[in-house]
């Protein structure tokens, strides 16, 4: 699946845990064009703001504060720069709150982005954990109108393109047990795609079916997930699993998405941390192309556009080392390595796509492990990529 606005919204976001304000902030605008936002590099008042909301929500749990009405307001303003729709600012705000002692923290937020390039998009989203987290409730409505650089499958040719669209999801998990949960989930979209400017030439006629679409779809989710903590692991390991069956209304036109994610994490002494990704993507041939696997999306791997390599089936590999130098800083080392076909027996038919990089990481907080990110990475095509945002890639 691609970041467009199909994918705006990752169901494999769980509800915001105690302590997570600031990376529920981030999910809120993250989820609204399937890019990872976070504030960039000299934004002293930004970093001062978001810690003092985790503060905040750190006092608020240690009074065992419960109830709706005894919640706690967060608000962040978040500078963002991104390969894929370039730089400009996002504004979140939020509502948290806990409804039993145990409970993963609730929050009803919303959040509006604007970049550089002319993109935008604006959401409301309401997450609710109920009975000790037996039951996950996650909802999103809302409205975005992306620009972005299609390639042309086979070539290195670009076309500059615009996506607009609604898109509402809901979704209910019930917990097994603290580290198992199954559930489903609807969703439904309304876009349009065209040429970024007038006078550019149609869209090419693999392309046409896809131009404006109203799909709905319903899905089934799962996670296992052991790891020590969901910001910043050093053990454990964290398997979601995703398959949707999705409809083209007023149409005869189905199609299927599935993913599965396993991602590891193993310490090396108390500063060390080697943490891996492994993705599966598959589709139909009839999903549409801002639906179908590509590497970036799913697997959220750096060094290519995300509509670079796109197809029906993906598989990829990732490796990074994390070491923390500070109490603040840290830095990381990186490399991955995909492939991208219509067809299991045709993975490596185009060959490997790899990349590789280093990365800075600033703790905005001593009391939750979340940091702000910035890594350059370069792939086997000699192209560079900056990508700045909040927390871990994975």
């Amino acid at each position: 699946m691609t970041p467009t606005l199909a994918n705006l919204f990752p169901p494999a976001r769980a509800i915001v845990r105690a302590g997570e304000n600031l990376r529920s902030l981030a999910y809120l605008l993250t989820t609204m064009i399937g890019l990872t936002l976070c504030p960039a590099p000299g934004h002293s008042q930004a970093h001062t703001n978001i810690e003092d909301q985790v503060e905040d929500l750190r006092r608020v749990n240690e009074d065992s504060v419960i109830g709706f009405r005894r919640g706690s307001f967060v608000l962040a303003p978040i500078p963002f720069s991104s390969p894929m729709i370039g730089s400009g600012l996002a504004l979140g705000g939020a509502y948290l709150f806990k409804t039993t002692p145990e409970a993963n923290t609730s929050m009803i937020g919303v959040g509006g982005l604007r970049s550089d390039n002319g993109s935008q998009a604006y959401g409301l989203m309401f997450n609710l954990a109920l009975d000790d987290n037996r039951w996950l409730l996650n909802s999103f409505i809302g409205e975005a109108d992306i620009h972005y650089d299609l390639f042309l499958p086979g070539t290195t040719s670009k076309i500059p393109i615009r996506q607009d669209g609604v898109l509402g999801r809901i979704s209910l998990a019930y917990g097994v047990s603290s580290d198992l949960s199954f559930g489903g989930q609807v969703q439904y979209l309304n876009t349009s795609v065209k040429p970024e400017f007038a006078n550019l030439p149609p869209l090419p006629p693999a392309l046409q079916p896809d131009l404006g679409l109203e799909l709905l779809k319903l899905g089934f989710i799962a996670n296992w997930d052991t790891r020590d903590n969901s910001d910043y692991p050093t053990s454990g390991f964290h398997l979601g699993f995703e398959a949707n069956q999705g409809t083209v209304l007023g149409g005869s036109r189905d199609y299927y998405t599935s993913s599965v994610l396993f991602d590891y994490y193993r310490s090396f002494g108390p500063n060390s941390v080697l943490a891996a990704r492994t993705a599966l993507c598959a589709t139909a041939n009839s999903t549409p192309f801002f639906e179908k696997c590509s590497l970036g999306s799913t697997d959220s791997f750096r060094g290519f556009n995300m509509t670079q390599f796109l197809d029906t089936r993906s598989v990829s590999l990732q490796l990074e080392f994390r070491q923390r130098l500070t109490d603040r800083f840290g830095v990381v080392a990186f490399a991955g390595t995909g492939f991208v076909g219509p067809t299991v027996d045709q993975l490596t038919t185009g060959g490997a796509h790899s990349a590789g990089g280093l990365g800075l990481r600033y703790r905005v907080s001593k009391k939750f492990p979340v940091d702000f990110s910035v890594d350059y990475a370069r792939n086997d095509l000699g192209d560079g990529l900056l990508y700045i945002y909040v927390g871990q890639r994975f």
